[in-house]
């Protein structure tokens, strides 16, 4: 009973965080609080980051497509995975502050300008997104402008995912398969609209 409580709600979101910050803390000890270290942390961070992302803006596709007791679970929990991608974005940014003191011209030789424009947009997204994603605060905001606000950040960073990964591909295949990943979202998300649809049209 208490591991599935673990597991719902409120206290996933305190267990993910947990680990995430359980996880950097390990990674930058493990390697002398230096900035291999920090920079281990943002490659890890990247990769939480795609992951709770991918859970959360996939949950409602999943159910419509594939309902089973996961899926419910993934549904009933987006929130949480949500904020949990935040809190992990939230640990890569101040990596990537950290990295840019540590190592200033390191960080110049990797940080572009138009990334530091795109990114600064994406974290403005996910800031108001996690703002909004408790009852007082949707319901101060409107249901109507709540939709909107994540509707529009959730593609953006969708959008952000592709484009980072998608870069690198040269780097390692992985980073092709993230993008697959995003791609087989995105028809996951068309597919479930399609057939709801579908079921709400009369016969």
């Amino acid at each position: 009973m208490t591991k599935t409580r673990l597991l719902e709600g409120w206290p996933l979101l305190g267990l993910l965080s947990l680990i995430l910050v359980a996880v950097s803390g390990l990674c930058l000890a493990s390697l002398a609080y230096e900035v291999a270290g920090v920079r281990m942390v943002i490659r890890i961070t990247a990769r939480t980051s795609l992951v709770l992302f991918a859970l959360a803006f996939s949950a409602q596709a999943m159910l419509t497509l594939w309902p089973s007791t996961l899926t419910r679970w993934q549904r009933r929990n987006r929130r949480q995975l949500g904020l949990a991608f935040a809190v992990s974005h939230t640990i890569h940014a101040a990596a990537i502050m950290a990295f840019a003191t540590l190592d200033p011209q390191g960080f110049h030789e990797h940080a572009m300008p138009g990334t530091l424009v795109s990114g600064g947009i994406a974290y403005a997204f996910i800031v108001a997104m996690a703002a909004t994603s408790f009852d007082r605060t949707a319901a101060w905001i409107g249901p109507a402008a709540w939709r909107t606000l994540h509707w529009l950040g959730g593609y953006y960073l969708w959008v952000s995912f592709i484009v980072t990964n998608g870069k690198r591909i040269d780097q390692s295949p992985l980073y092709a398969l993230l993008v697959v990943l995003m791609l087989a979202i995105l028809l996951l998300r068309i597919a479930a609209r399609r057939r709801t649809r579908l079921l709400s049209t009369p016969a």
